[in-house]
């Protein structure tokens, strides 16, 4: 940003540098002898899996830049592992964003469409993958192919979602972008359990709206949050940067106006509201703590090193308290099943607040490796916290919202933990279309296979 806080496009990558870099990267992904386990490095994650001890990671910090923006195409090219926050940063200048913008800001292109990112726009475009018009791909034999919605790697263009690292690594996408205007004027509405399914149902189908989630604080106190872009910033944009919290905003006030760099960046402030185990939320703790550090990839970093250390865990046995599972997921399920959902996951589980997301997608064709249904909409649900191990069954509550979720005809996120059987994990997956992508693009199994990565 300059001194006046107008947001000014980073400088774009040259088409030559990148094919320099891509080629670099290729050659040293040769190099590496068969049968070594690989990955692409990045200065940041926002997978819950915290092992990979003992992978040969590549440098990949050439390939994070934008290459370019057609504000009258609306689209932008960009390296793979550009994060959304340098995306957001290059394409606002020219009154653009992308289509779905994923809540955290070193999200990365590539990652969001190899994973499953989502956003409030997802009612309405879907998912990142089905923003994608086409994308560069390095494959297991060291080639680089460009795929799209048709031609000879039409199938790796529609299996590359969700298959995680597992059929090659992206390096380059052309995606869709957005006009957008000035502000964006958001409307908290409290809505009962037993109108909740109604009332996202109908406010989705609202052409004038352009931004739709959601938040549970307690069992029957829930929040649907309606966004519309806007030229009026309201009795002043608010800045929850500072010492404000946006999710207690929701309770707070029925209205609200953003800018739209923070209302898309408004959830990774605080991680949601998961900054408040790490103390950042407490008023003398915030005031210390630089505004520069109140970011997600920051609070994820300390709960790695934690993970790492068992520090958390070590106080818990001194202080003689049960240890904790932890419960981090994403799920989708059919909004018709939604108050079914909550009612279990409030009874059994008991994680608030929690997060929801209305999402259908974009095309009339599903995606093989994450079979949703085209035309039917979906409501994301999120919670990321620790609840008390029952004894004996360190993993019972994933468990019970993987059964939960495959009873109500739902679908799971894979960024976080998976305790499927790999037989269970393939029938919600599609196992034939995917060992049929593994035949073509990995026959020699050089990558790791999808469940294995993400059961490990």
């Amino acid at each position: 940003m300059s001194a006046a806080g107008q947001l000014i496009a980073p400088p774009t990558v040259s088409p030559a540098t990148h094919a320099a870099a891509t080629a670099d990267l290729v050659r040293r992904f040769r190099e590496v002898p068969p049968g070594t386990s690989v990955s692409l490095g990045k200065p940041s994650s926002n997978l819950f899996r915290f092992s990979g001890r003992g992978v040969h990671r590549l440098d990949t910090s050439q390939l994070t830049g934008v290459i370019n923006v057609d504000a009258g195409a609306r689209t932008a090219e960009v390296q793979g592992m550009t994060t959304y926050e340098r995306l957001v940063e290059a394409t606002l200048p020219h009154g653009l964003m992308p289509a779905v913008v994923p809540q955290l800001k070193t999200i990365t292109l590539g990652g969001a469409v190899t994973g499953l990112g989502i956003e409030s726009t997802s009612f309405r475009y879907g998912l990142p993958h089905e923003t994608v018009r086409e994308l560069d791909v390095l494959t297991a034999d060291g080639e680089v192919i460009t795929a799209t919605g048709e031609g000879p790697h039409a199938d790796l263009y529609r299996g590359f979602a969700n298959s995680y690292g597992t059929l090659g690594y992206a390096l380059r996408l052309l995606i869709d972008l957005l006009p957008v205007r000035p502000f964006v004027r958001l409307e908290h509405r409290r809505v009962s359990s037993a109108d909740l399914a109604r009332a996202i149902t109908e406010v989705c189908a609202d052409e004038r709206v352009d931004f739709v989630d959601g938040t549970v604080f307690e069992p029957g106190e829930q929040y649907l949050t309606v966004g519309t872009f806007t030229d009026d910033p309201g009795p002043g944009p608010s800045d929850y940067t500072g010492q404000q919290i946006f999710y207690r905003s929701i309770r707070e006030r029925a209205v609200d106006h953003l800018t739209v760099y923070d209302y898309l960046w408004r959830w990774d402030t605080d991680w949601f509201w998961c900054s408040r185990a790490l103390g950042a939320q407490h008023p003398a703790v915030r005031r210390l703590w630089p505004r520069r550090y109140r970011r997600s990839d920051v609070y994820r970093r300390m709960v790695a090193l934690d993970r790492r250390l068992g520090l958390s865990g070590q106080v818990r046995r001194l202080a003689r308290l049960p240890q904790e599972e932890l419960v981090v997921q994403d799920v989708e399920i059919p909004v018709d099943r939604l108050v079914d959902f909550l009612d279990a996951f409030h009874r059994d589980i008991g994680i608030r607040p929690v997060w929801l997301c209305p999402l259908r997608l974009r095309g009339d064709e599903p995606w093989p490796l994450y079979p949703m249904r085209p035309g039917e909409l979906y409501v994301n649900v999120g919670f990321w916290s620790a609840v008390p191990e029952k004894p004996g069954d360190p993993s019972a509550h994933n468990r019970r919202i993987e059964q939960l979720v495959a009873e109500l005809g739902g679908h799971k996120s894979l960024y976080s933990t998976v305790h499927y059987s790999e037989s269970e994990f393939w029938d919600h997956y599609n196992g034939p279309a995917y060992r049929a992508l593994k035949g073509r693009y990995d026959p020699y199994g050089r990558l790791p296979d999808l469940y294995h990565k993400v059961a490990g």
